[in-house]
């Protein structure tokens, strides 16, 4: 069983990689038959994948697997094994998928083998067990996926925004790598395992200028992840590579935008020992998030609308690694990935029955006449407030209690308790304003609904915290990491609460506004709705920066030729 264990990390890999090389070479002879090939192959990948977890659960020991050299190394660790079984999941879904939509389209066989490269490409990131190997594969996928991304070569604007994406991921790639050169610099080794345990036994090292270690390369590899996983202002590239295919689209939100994400968990060891950097990471996130779920509702395209939604999903992820729960960021990675490839190779169904039926609402009068539907009534307004601010709270009290007695003292889980009440009374705030033959029913289905999510998802997230991270001390050590002073934290938690009750009155008025103001009501939300409609003018202040830079860069040229 040791061996099959030592072996099983490349299994995925190779056969991936193998599919690639094989397709590439008889590309020629097989033709459509590529597609069969590669689909017959992604599913040995994904049962190897399923096999490795299996074993390991068996086993129960993480395990390092060196080719001898300086670098090429891999780790069987439960967050590359659980990495590996999604991403392989997830391709074969859209391997399969890909074989009927994809059969028009030009370079059919190459984007079998630009897919299954990719996949290798991904799969070799979750399993890195070195630095090198680590930059390695995380820059291999940026370069497959600006291909894939401008697989169609006769769209300009596909090729365009591929570009932005490539361009992007260069940029981010660079803390990466300065944040391995720093580590190796100060410990020696590319051995990631190495490496965490003398970053635990050295905390207080210090870098160049005499700058605390574990700060600077937090900071770097957040930097890294913002950019791949597209948090603010490094956000624009995502929803403009709607251009490409949805099979791509679809993997593309699944696994490789949360990538970020899974760096940050990669070196969560590091994070212990920091002090503000998860800070940093929950405030880009929550800014990230809100900005997302803004921009999401003002969408006409329903591929760049799923697009700006991934941002906001990824903005939580952050906020979560930012309040120190990074098993529950693992798990929303893992979730979001299934229902958002699920809704992008839907998109074209949800398109088809959008254009038979506009789902414009009726009047009351064709309500009564046609549909033969009763009048509606509501629940009176305080019953629906003390619904409304009460049951979430017990709910989600309740559940964390039942899966930790002592979660009040983590400032995170009452971040996260705080952010999930205020969800679950939105949810029930707009089910009131919602009319119904049996308002008392509807509540009653949706409190329901929501209890079984919170619980299941608080169980779930404790079971993924002991798998992920079994030692208590370092699940502890994250919470510690992400803590403020109490005093900030009151203040901090006072102004969300402020400001998410105002945002529920003014979503409330603006349904019910007083006849004496609606013209002042009117032009805000005209002001509100113009600034979102250009994305709060992010890709107006890259556009200006970009010309800036081209200005000078001519100038360069110019004074150059006097030199």
């Amino acid at each position: 069983m040791m061996n099959m264990l030592s072996v099983l990390p490349v299994l995925p890999f190779a056969l991936f990689l193998l599919s690639s090389v094989t397709a590439t070479l008889f590309s020629a002879r097989l033709g459509r038959r590529v597609a069969r090939l590669s689909v017959v192959f992604s599913v040995l990948a994904t049962m190897a994948a399923l096999l490795e977890l299996t074993l390991y659960l068996r086993e129960g020991e993480p395990h390092w697997l060196s080719s001898g050299a300086a670098w090429g190394s891999l780790c069987l660790d439960p967050l590359s094994i659980i990495m590996s079984v999604v991403v392989a999941g997830i391709s074969l879904v859209v391997h399969v998928y890909s074989v009927r939509y994809m059969a028009e389209e030009p370079g059919y066989g190459r984007f079998y083998i630009l897919l299954d490269l990719m996949t290798a490409a991904i799969l070799l990131m979750v399993a890195a067990g070195d630095l090198v190997t680590l930059l390695v594969s995380w820059h291999l996928v940026g370069i497959v996926l600006y291909f894939l991304l401008g697989h169609d070569q006769t769209r300009q604007a596909s090729q365009r925004y591929a570009f932005w994406a490539l361009i992007t991921y260069r940029i981010g790639d660079l803390p990466l790598v300065l944040a391995a050169v720093l580590l190796y610099q100060s410990f020696g080794t590319l051995a990631l395992p190495e490496l965490f345990g003398r970053i635990a036994a050295h905390p207080d090292a210090t870098t160049l200028l005499g700058l605390p270690l574990t700060e600077t390369v937090g900071l770097l590899v957040a930097l890294s992840a913002f950019a791949r996983s597209a948090q603010f202002p490094l956000h624009n590239w995502l929803p403009y590579t709607m251009e490409g295919p949805t099979p791509v689209s679809a993997l593309m939100h699944a696994g490789i935008v949360n990538a970020g994400g899974f760096l940050i968990n990669r070196f969560a060891p590091l994070f212990v020992h920091t002090q503000s950097v998860l800070h940093l990471v929950f405030a880009v996130g929550l800014v990230t998030a809100v900005l997302g779920s803004v921009l999401m509702l003002t969408q006409n395209d329903i591929k760049k609308s799923l697009g700006y939604s991934t941002m906001g999903q990824m903005g939580f992820m952050f906020v979560e690694c930012g309040v120190g729960a990074f098993s529950l960021a693992i798990y929303h990675l893992i979730a979001h990935g299934l229902f958002k490839g699920t809704m992008f190779l839907g998109a074209g169904g949800v398109i088809g029955d959008a254009r038979r039926h506009d789902g414009v609402p009726h009047d009351d009068v064709y309500t009564f006449v046609v549909e033969r539907k009763t009048d509606a009534s509501r629940l009176p307004w305080l019953v629906a407030v003390t619904i409304t601010v009460v049951v979430p709270l017990a709910i989600l009290g309740f559940s964390h209690w039942l899966v930790s007695g002592h979660f009040v003292g983590q400032q995170g889980a009452v971040i996260l308790l705080f952010f999930g009440w205020a969800t679950g009374a939105q949810l029930l705030l707009a089910t009131h304003r919602l009319q119904a033959d049996s308002p008392l029913r509807q509540m009653a289905m949706i409190i329901l609904s929501l209890a079984i999510v919170v619980v299941a998802y608080t169980l779930i997230e404790h079971g993924f915290g002991l798998f992920l991270y079994p030692d208590s001390a370092m699940r502890d050590g994250l919470y510690a990491a992400a803590s403020v002073p109490l005093g900030v934290f009151g203040v901090m938690m006072g102004i969300l609460t402020v400001a998410i009750v105002m945002g529920w009155l003014a979503t409330y008025s603006s349904k019910s506004a007083p006849e004496w103001r609606p013209g002042r009501l009117a032009r805000a939300r005209l002001m509100l709705y113009s600034l979102v409609s250009r994305e709060f003018y992010v890709a107006d202040v890259h556009g200006q920066l970009t010309q800036l830079v081209l200005a000078a860069s001519r100038k360069l040229n110019l004074l150059a030729r006097w030199v």
